[in-house]
């Protein structure tokens, strides 16, 4: 924790630090003009702060004199230089005075103002200290100058300078109270600003932690999975060999099982396929063959592929193709997969006597890619795209859920006795595959209306 700031000084030990200098500007300026003495304002360490004043007579007369220049240089650094604990009366050599009135806050005493030069009320002669200041003097000349100072009585200027000390406390106090309060608001910032960087550095540590643990969980999946590739290569092979009669024939129950050891085998085979792939896709390792598609050629290639699937479900599957379509360059083999793998959800999750439609039209996307279903582009120069999409007549998928479909290892139905099996990475690899080749996906569903997933791949560049 911070230490707390002192309330009583807020560690002020400067006037210059609080007070409001066009205030107290203002307040010599008013000073002034009411009563036309001079008045001037010191920091503790002699810096003026506020200066209101009107050269006189008798100062401009007295500095064409050599020897009165010197010695109203002197006697201004004696005023400048006072430092009293309690209030002053400095004489000047034309027989005015300068009244110097300590300035104290709270106990400390944090500047001075001076108030003159005047003249005492009292005073009727011209003083002998100013006929003696340089042998030029002119006597008669120095009268009529001095007559134009302004004239106070002693307890009249007592009374000025005690309710100018008064003024002056009210806008220290009002300057200390905003310092204070400002200075509280800095360290409330500053503490702020402390914790937030704790917590960043926190979060930091914690997200190079995580991005570590992913890494290797990553190589621990690639490792893995290329150590079962071989072994199941083999089991998948020899489960062939006995399904063709190689090592004698099988009875009608031997056959039985060697075809589920065979189908279970191409089961794990396509789940480390998977594995691979998404590692490769996570580390940008994985290579796309770029080449001109023709795309309604493919999406009947994938409905003719999964329609024995399909149907063991009694599951139709369709395929429509909306005008006129775009030129695209797609890997082919990573695009079937795209399609295969958002077909073959739909197909597990589609009722019986459901229909699961393939469709293809040609769309705009803007300049992020985003398909607006309309052509309708608003900000930039649109796009020309494919858009492809698989449609099911299933259970559909909460709103809440459409964010987190697309994450590795993620799945609506969680729970150990899910009715459909899977290893939640199908989607997270179409998302990095339509990804991989600048397009989107998305995905539109209502629960109990059925789930569309949708993607674009961008035109080809004319060259």
């Amino acid at each position: 924790m911070s230490e707390a700031p002192d309330l009583m000084h807020a560690d002020v030990s400067r006037l210059e630090d609080i007070v409001d200098k066009s205030a107290l500007a203002e307040v010599c300026r008013s000073f002034f003009e009411l009563f036309s003495i001079p008045i001037r304002v010191f920091s503790r360490d002699g810096a003026l702060l506020a200066d209101a004043h009107e050269t006189r007579a008798i100062c401009t007369y007295v500095n064409t004199l050599s020897g009165g220049r010197l010695a109203c240089s002197a006697l201004v650094g004696e005023v400048k230089n006072l430092d009293p604990e309690g209030t002053v009366e400095h004489p000047c050599f034309t027989g005015a005075i300068y009244r110097v009135v300590p300035i104290q806050y709270q106990g400390r005493r944090l500047g001075r103002f001076v108030v003159g030069p005047y003249f005492p009320a009292e005073l009727r002669r011209v003083p002998g200290s100013l006929l003696v200041i340089d042998d030029g003097i002119d006597g008669e000349k120095a009268r009529r100058a001095l007559g134009e100072m302004p004239r106070v009585r002693e307890e009249t200027a007592k009374r000025l300078s005690d309710h100018l000390t008064r003024i002056l406390d009210l806008i220290i106090f009002s300057g200390h109270r905003s310092f204070l309060t400002s200075e509280m608001h800095v360290a409330s910032v500053r503490e702020s600003f402390r914790a937030l960087a704790e917590k960043n550095a926190a979060l930091q540590e914690a997200y190079d932690k995580l991005r570590e643990l992913d890494r290797l969980k990553s190589n621990f999946l690639a490792t893995v999975s290329h150590e079962l590739r071989t072994p199941l290569t083999s089991i998948i092979g020899y489960s062939d060999m006995l399904a063709t009669g190689i090592a004698g024939e099988l009875n009608e129950e031997q056959a039985e099982f060697v075809d589920t050891i065979r189908g279970k085998g191409d089961h794990l085979l396509a789940l480390i396929s998977s594995l691979l792939d998404l590692g490769k896709l996570e580390q940008g390792k994985l290579s796309l063959s770029l080449v001109h598609i023709d795309v309604p050629a493919l999406i009947e290639e994938v409905a003719k592929t999964l329609a024995p699937a399909a149907a063991k479900r009694e599951v139709q599957i369709r395929t429509s193709v909306d005008g006129s379509l775009p030129i695209v360059k797609a890997d082919p083999v990573r695009l079937r997969q795209v399609l295969f793998n958002l077909t073959e959800n739909a197909v597990k999750f589609s009722p019986r006597l459901g229909t699961v439609t393939l469709s293809v039209r040609g769309t705009e996307v803007d300049a992020d890619g985003e398909g607006d279903g309309m052509g309708l582009v608003l900000l930039a120069a649109p796009k020309n795209a494919l858009e492809l999409s698989v449609s099911d007549q299933g259970p559909g998928i909460a709103a809440e859920e459409h964010a987190k479909i697309f994450d590795a290892f993620y799945q609506v139905d969680g729970s150990s006795t899910r009715e459909h099996g899977g290893t939640g990475l199908g989607l997270s690899i179409v998302k990095r595959l339509v990804d991989a080749h600048g397009g989107s996906v998305w995905v539109e569903s209502e629960v109990g209306k059925g789930t569309t997933f949708r993607f674009t791949i961008l035109e080809a560049d004319e060259d």
